[in-house]
């Protein structure tokens, strides 16, 4: 397959790449390597792929409606995965512009390249974010979405419309996946469990937000990249079942189209999250307890059934076990040591 991966040199797009080429399919990686956070850690991702056979990399803004239609009649991938975005709750209430050039403008312009050519499956990523003021828990698919409690939020939201508006006047098969905070090696500095670690390992106070009294469900990448690599030849029908007049917010009656859930369905305590980063490290962490935070919610939990019954989704990884591994790539990658 030659497949197109927009922000491959993110922490979950390098992932899929290594993942993907390791069993010979073509990547095509786009990124821009943009300054959110450190560019020498995206740069550093990048390399890795760089030196593998199979890849090929297009420097790119996915806001850049010429370069992206010409990358994709270059291509002319069979599937395509759009992990591109600017990402982070918190930034979007600081620069609000920058999710709208490339969380909307910038998936038009993905949706207008498969418009052009027509692959087998386009997969994007949402997140847990747009169930937004939902209570109910675990999130369920099946539940309706509609009152997201930022703007990275509500332009993941809008991927899913528009993702759906495109199945269905142009039969391009689309699935969105929502996220469920992803972690692990080459993680994102901006992720909390990479503000956790590297407060402990440097003695700083550590900003725990929600008086330590939220929950995560806390997701290892490999198994968001099963999750990915799965979906890839399972391209979704339109649902035969579907009622219009009882809409299913995640299937669709007249479109090619899904959203699925992509987490570990086991919500931890933040604070035996940190235990766990202090068993691991041998110090303890200093807390700075602090309130909760505009855009925040107290809890997600995942409800997979639909990816297990759509995919045969099965995450995998111990919590004790991911932890290990984000902690021994941080120790390696930058040098330091534990105590």
């Amino acid at each position: 397959m030659a497949i197109l991966i927009t922000g491959a040199a993110g922490f979950i797009g390098y992932h899929l790449a290594r993942r993907l080429l390791s069993r010979g399919d073509e990547v095509v990686g786009l990124d821009n390597l943009n300054t959110y956070y450190d560019p020498q850690l995206k740069a550093a991702r990048l390399e890795r792929l760089q030196g593998t056979p199979g890849y090929r990399h297009a420097r790119l803004d996915l806001a850049d409606r010429a370069g992206v239609a010409a990358l994709f009649s270059d291509v002319r991938p069979t599937h395509v995965v759009n992990l591109a975005a600017q990402a982070g709750v918190r930034y979007s209430l600081e620069n609000p512009h920058a999710y709208v050039d490339s969380n909307l403008v910038g998936f038009l312009n993905v949706l207008e390249g498969c418009r052009a050519v027509q692959p087998k499956h386009l997969v994007y990523a949402s997140t847990s974010s747009v169930y937004g003021a939902n209570a109910r828990l675990p999130f369920d698919v099946h539940d309706h979405a509609v009152h997201p409690l930022t703007l990275y939020a509500a332009t993941k939201a809008a991927n899913e419309a528009m993702a759906h508006a495109y199945a269905h006047l142009y039969r391009i098969p689309c699935t969105g996946f929502r996220f469920f905070t992803v972690y692990g090696p080459w993680g994102r500095p901006d992720m909390s469990p990479f503000k956790f670690l590297t407060a402990i390992l440097e003695g700083r106070p550590l900003d725990l937000y929600g008086g330590g009294r939220m929950q995560r469900d806390f997701t290892y990448v490999d198994d968001v990249v099963e999750g990915l690599v799965l979906s890839l030849d399972r391209p979704p029908e339109p649902d035969p079942s579907w009622d219009a007049t009882a809409p299913d917010p995640a299937t669709s009656g007249v479109a090619p189209w899904r959203i699925l859930n992509l987490g570990n369905s086991q919500p931890v305590d933040l604070m035996r999250y940190i235990q766990v980063f202090e068993q691991k490290l041998g110090r303890k962490a200093v807390l700075n307890l602090m309130p909760m935070q505009p855009g925040d919610v107290v809890n997600t939990e995942a409800d997979v059934r639909a990816t297990m019954a759509a995919l045969g989704y099965a995450p995998s990884t111990p919590l004790e076990e991911g932890v290990g591994r984000f902690v021994d790539w941080y120790l390696e990658f930058y040098g330091q040591q534990p105590a």
